[in-house]
């Protein structure tokens, strides 16, 4: 999968923790399979535009706002790895 995938799964783990949730509460509130839920986390699905939707009504915040936290967990990734690669030369 890409880093997009797996870091929106990261996205979305951190918001559903950050409620207190389990992912079976946010398969509930996002009318999803809680198994759907742990594959989306892990990146091991791709999300389509309707269950983006779906867990961003769910984990209150916009569905633009939540691939945004997923680019931003890519961002931060590849900026650590620049700064490993630098202190590693």
């Amino acid at each position: 999968m890409t880093t997009l995938v797996r870091n929106f799964g990261v996205a979305v783990r951190q918001l559903r923790e950050a409620k207190g949730w389990s992912q079976e509460r946010l398969a509930e509130q996002s009318d999803l399979n809680r198994s759907y839920v742990g594959e989306i986390e892990r990146g091991r699905a791709i999300a389509s535009l309707l269950t983006v939707e779906k867990l961003a009504v769910a984990l209150g915040v916009k569905p633009s706002a939540l691939v945004t936290l997923g680019e931003a967990i890519c961002q931060a990734n590849l900026m650590r790895g620049v700064q490993l690669a630098a202190i590693a030369c």
